[in-house]
């Protein structure tokens, strides 16, 4: 019987990839138009190339950003740049519909709720807070607690400890098959792939898999 639903974060709750792009395409535009010299299409290349060598939460990406397209750091172009990602990121986040509403219902059914995250600690939270769903979970797991991503044991076993709960009574829900699907299913889990999160995967091998989130509800019963 699963007592507990532990979910990923991003691209399971929040759509945090079109956030990203949205949020990017607007520092852009805004560091053209305080002077950078550079074609959109040729920043949003770059930029993105940054992302994939340095990891999508690097907190330094638009310093590296301008030292790689300017070959300088233009402290009145940056700043143009994080202030209009960070107002256009504030007023996205979001969660997929009926995040809320299988949330609570799951909380109602008496099933424990808990995220396993590698993001950074106090960004999670940031984001849990935002969507208003941070009082919904019994448990959160981010890559601080154990330095480690996934698919490594050590966060689901923290996760599983917190919840005082054995890996079987547990359904994983997440986005990336290479990580939250097989990190789940090597030690025995059930695995829930939310393939709204990531439609372009060919196979995640898990035991379900979701085009909705209300489709949990289902799987529960």
């Amino acid at each position: 019987m699963l007592k507990s639903v532990i979910f990923d974060l991003d691209n399971t709750l929040i759509d945090f990839m079109t956030m990203k792009r949205v949020s990017c395409d607007a520092a852009i535009s805004a560091m053209i138009g305080a002077g950078l010299n550079v074609s959109k299409e040729k920043a949003t290349k770059e930029l993105f190339a940054l992302y994939d060598k340095h990891g999508l939460e690097e907190k330094t990406i638009f310093q590296k950003f301008l030292k790689k397209v300017a070959r300088k750091i233009d402290y009145e172009i940056l700043a143009s740049g994080i202030v209009a990602y960070r107002r256009v990121r504030s007023g996205f986040l979001e969660p997929y519909p009926h995040v809320g509403r299988v949330l609570f219902e799951l909380k109602q059914r008496g099933i424990k709720l808990a995220i396993v995250s590698d993001a950074p600690r106090l960004k999670a939270w940031i984001r849990l807070v935002s969507m208003k769903i941070n009082h919904l979970f019994d448990v959160v797991v981010t890559f601080e607690d154990t330095k480690k991503l996934k698919p490594s044991n050590e966060p689901f076993i923290v996760a599983f400890n917190k919840l005082k709960l054995k890996p079987h009574e547990c359904l994983m829900v997440g986005d990336r098959p290479e990580r939250d699907i097989e990190g789940a299913k090597k030690l025995g889990m059930v695995t829930c792939f939310a393939r709204y999160g990531n439609p372009k995967a060919r196979s995640s091998e898990a035991d379900y898999e979701i085009n909705d989130i209300k489709e949990l509800l289902e799987i529960i019963e």
